[in-house]
């Protein structure tokens, strides 16, 4: 990612982890969306607030083949949540 990449997502990241906070989530939940953030912006190596819906499905047909359905299920929820 460019820097201004970098400093964008670094902001809407911030933003997502208070907004977590706010609303009361477990340290627990708070982890894991935030996890699921991160996994998808390296995924694509650039900003989540960015990504098509095409994106989405090829990340989530990737992340099918290598997880678990709990943990397919729990990046949904974060990336819905952010």
């Amino acid at each position: 990612m460019k820097q201004s990449e970098v400093n964008r997502f670094n902001k809407l990241y911030q933003q997502h982890l208070r907004s977590l906070k706010l609303q009361g989530k477990a340290q627990k939940t708070i982890d894991a969306y935030s996890r699921a953030v991160r996994r998808v912006s390296n995924f694509f190596d650039y900003s989540t607030d960015k990504l098509k819906p095409e994106q989405l499905e090829v990340y989530v047909a990737d992340l099918v083949e290598s997880h678990s359905w709990s943990t397919v299920k729990i990046n949904r929820l974060g990336l819905q949540f952010f």
